[in-house]
Parts: C-alpha cells; sequence; structure tokens
C-alpha cells in the first residue's frame, strides 16, 4: 500500500499538468544523441548507425513497484533500469527514454518529482537522455517506458542465433532481486544489499556491445528469471540448453538470507527474475569478455535442462499464471 502523503503536499491536480512538466524537466542536461529534448510536438534524437533499436516497458504500482518498499527515486530508476536492460541484451546502448506517467490526481507532486529524479538518475548512468513524453490521469500510478538505443555499427544480437555447441554465459547479478523480495515480503527491510537489488537492479548496460563485439551469437536479460529466459533462446533457436549447478553457486549472502527464511538460495539463482543480467551464448569460450562468467553449454535438443535434468519447479515469473 502506498504511504499516507504529508497534508502539506502539493497534489499533481494542484501543480496541474503543464506545470508538472517544467518542474521535472527544468535544469535537465542531455546527451550529445539528443537533438531536440522535451517541449515541442516530438523529440528528436540522434541515430548515427542508421537503425534504431526500440522496446517497451510498462509497470504498475502494487504490481512492479510498492511505494511502502521504495522511495519515489528506485521506482524511477527501476523503471529505466528494465527497458534499457532490453536495449543493452541487443547490442546496443541507450540513446533516449520516452516516459508516459499516469497517476491518481490526489498524487502528491513530491512522489512524481522523486520517480523521474530516478529515471534521469538511470539514464545518465547509460549515458541515455529523457527526451519527451506524457502526464494523464488515472486511478492507478502506471509508468510506461519505451527506450531506444543505438548499435553503433554492430549486427542486433537475436535470440534465434544459438548454436549447438556454444557456451552460456552470464553479466551480472543472479537471485538478488528474488532474495530482495523475500525479505520484504516478511516485512524486513534489510539485508541492505538483497532489498536494494529489488527495489532498483543495476544492468551492465555496456556489457551487451561487448558481447555483440566479441559475437554473441544470442542475448537476453534475465527480466522473468534465468531459466525462463533461456527457455525463450532455446525455443527461437530450435535448441536445448543445459545449465551446470557447479557454474552457478549462489554468493554467501543469499545463502545467509535463505538460510534465515527458510528458502532456497539456489532455486533464487535459477529463477528469480528482475535482476536484469545479461546472458548470451558465444561460439568459443575464448571469446567470452571479461565479467562474464559461463554458466553452461548448448546442446542439441529443445528447453532449458539443470546438471542434464528437467529443473521441478516454475522457471520463473510469467503474467497472468
Amino acid at each position: 500500500m502506498r504511504p499516507d502523503p504529508p497534508q502539506d503536499a502539493d497534489t499533481v491536480a494542484e501543480v496541474g499538468e503543464f506545470g508538472l512538466i517544467r518542474r521535472v524537466t527544468a535544469g535537465r542536461t542531455q546527451p550529445p544523441t539528443t537533438l531536440l529534448g522535451p517541449g515541442d510536438d516530438a523529440a528528436v534524437v540522434a541515430a548515427p548507425d542508421g537503425r534504431v533499436i526500440a522496446s517497451t516497458d510498462v509497470l504498475v504500482e502494487n504490481v512492479h513497484f510498492r511505494l511502502d518498499w521504495s522511495s519515489p527515486e528506485h521506482v524511477g530508476r527501476k523503471a529505466a533500469a528494465v527497458n534499457m536492460s532490453d536495449i543493452a541484451a541487443m547490442g546496443a546502448l541507450p540513446t533516449a527514454l520516452l516516459i508516459g506517467l499516469a497517476c491518481p490526481a490526489d498524487t502528491p507532486a513530491s512522489v512524481i518529482d522523486g520517480i523521474t529524479a530516478g529515471l534521469w538518475q538511470e539514464a545518465a548512468v547509460a549515458g541515455a537522455g529523457v527526451v519527451g513524453g506524457d502526464m494523464v490521469s488515472s486511478e492507478t500510478l502506471v509508468i510506461s517506458i519505451t527506450a531506444l538505443g543505438d548499435l553503433n555499427g554492430l549486427e542486433p544480437v537475436l535470440r534465434s542465433g544459438a548454436q549447438v555447441g556454444d557456451v552460456v554465459a552470464v553479466c551480472g547479478k543472479l537471485g538478488w532481486a528474488a532474495a530482495g523480495l523475500a525479505v520484504l515480503s516478511r516485512g524486513f527491510r534489510s539485508p541492505v544489499a538483497v532489498v536494494g537489488a529489488q527495489r532498483c537492479p543495476e544492468p551492465p548496460y555496456a556489457a551487451g556491445p561487448e558481447a555483440a563485439a566479441a559475437g554473441a551469437t544470442s542475448m537476453i536479460d534475465t527480466s522473468d528469471g534465468l531459466l525462463a529466459d533461456l527457455g525463450h533462446i532455446a525455443d527461437a533457436s530450435g535448441v536445448g540448453i543445459d545449465l551446470r549447478t557447479e557454474l552457478l553457486e549462489a554468493h554467501p549472502r543469499l545463502i545467509d538470507v535463505a538460510s534465515a527464511l527458510g528458502a532456497d538460495a539456489r532455486h533464487w539463482v535459477l529463477t528469480g527474475g528482475e535482476d536484469h543480467a545479461l546472458v548470451a551464448t558465444f561460439p568459443d569460450p575464448a571469446v567470452v569478455p571479461e565479467g562474464w562468467q559461463m554458466i553452461g553449454a548448448v546442446r542439441p535438443g529443445s528447453g532449458v535442462t539443470v546438471d542434464g535434468r528437467v529443473y521441478e519447479k516454475p522457471p520463473g515469473w510469467e503474467h497472468w499464471r
């Protein structure tokens, strides 16, 4: 549930649509790729490569985030991160974000200030700009973002390119956001490291283009869980993928948290979503970039196995199930 707003807080209705837009865009700086930012009918964004990578995500309050668990700034950063990680997973660098924001009239303007501040902060981390968008009234707080990216001369890395004999490697955290969700769901606010991973993921943006340059044959971000997302690669490529648990050891902090909660840290690593790590396949171990960890191999067949066997629990998150 959303915490009660302070009684003296301005609401978005009191500030007004255009006043709110001025408030959240004033004094912001843009990267060189933003040729024309907020303020006109549309933005103008440079596309040096001649191709634009585009992706959209929607985050809904009490489905994807809770304001009693996260600050508005964390929500904004998370909303930007989950979109830009999809750009990185194609082998591109994020260049621009377009923001659609809907909220109730009595939403404190300070909440929108915080969300947009987080959006700008995370965009800057990836070198992107917030170039425009729209704000409307709604019964529920909803953030919709379209992220744009540039391939810088590289070919996009698809889900459909994995080949038998490829190695599977990951860059980024696995299981941390799931551990944070378990902690928050029990009413706790620590350990800070795992709770922070749930509130605000840290995708390795630069690792996507690095993997593309190294010859990655397929790639995806772990939004729904390692097994579930590798399943998309296996299906699209018409191959099987086998993961090795000896290469997927849970971090000691996750093991400690799991022990305290009576949970399974290995299950978090295999199926926990919202870390937005990148997982890719490469034709040879020798080309796997620094910072990536090999975790398995592409085999003949279909689906994803763990140590040669089908994993018995649900492989990850799926809406409406």
